[in-house]
């Protein structure tokens, strides 16, 4: 098995390599985790104590769950992903069963600040981008997704950056590959594809003979 493990700072691309990454597999051949299943359930605080959650702190994410299921993928076992509500903060009841494949992609901001995680990772890719351009997607993203105006979006940066400076951009120096420009590096979004299409082609060759 190939477990990939994708990270870097909020608004830097991240889900958009990914998303052209899958362009080219079905989701039989590669499964996808995302490490934003896996902030922990805050239904038992109040509303006023949700809106100060920081989830850009390495706190706010269950690590022992997600380790967990990595482990279990790695295994051949299949997993039930949590659902996480970003507008009540909290775990929906529901979960999303996933089912091990010969390569699993891991993808979220905090991933490589676990050295767990960072352990499981047969490949650590960091995605890049620039201050300004990822303000700009972490605005759209938390507008449309998050039900937060551009003025909350703006004020809640300040933190963001903090966090990205203290725990996000130090894991670089743990990645195997390093994207810049996001999802528009399409050189490197062709060599993570070819290595996804080779390492598929070696377990069907192993299972034919």
């Amino acid at each position: 098995m190939l477990i990939i493990g994708i990270a870097g700072g909020s608004g830097s691309g991240k889900t958009t390599v990914v998303k052209k990454i899958m362009h080219s597999f079905s989701r039989e051949q590669v499964t996808v985790v995302s490490q934003d299943s896996y902030y922990k359930d805050n239904s038992h605080i109040s509303e006023e104590e949700r809106k100060r959650i920081n989830f850009d702190h390495p706190e706010s994410i269950e690590f022992d769950l997600l380790v967990e299921h990595m482990k279990l993928l790695r295994t051949g076992n299949a997993i039930e992903e949590p659902v996480y509500d970003y507008i009540t903060s909290s775990r929906l009841k529901e979960t999303i069963h996933i089912a091990p494949n010969h390569v699993i992609i891991v993808e979220g901001i905090l991933l490589f600040t676990d050295k767990r995680v960072r352990d499981l990772c047969d490949i650590k890719v960091f995605v890049d981008a620039e201050p300004d351009d990822r303000l700009i997607r972490i605005m759209e993203r938390d507008m449309r997704e998050r039900g937060r105006t551009a003025q909350q979006v703006i004020e809640r940066y300040a933190l963001v950056k903090e966090m990205h400076v203290q725990f996000i951009e130090p894991t670089k120096r743990f990645a195997d590959i390093i994207i810049p420009q996001g999802g528009q590096n399409q050189v490197a979004i062709n060599v993570l594809v070819a290595t996804i299409k080779q390492k598929l082609l070696q377990e069907s060759n192993r299972s034919i003979n």
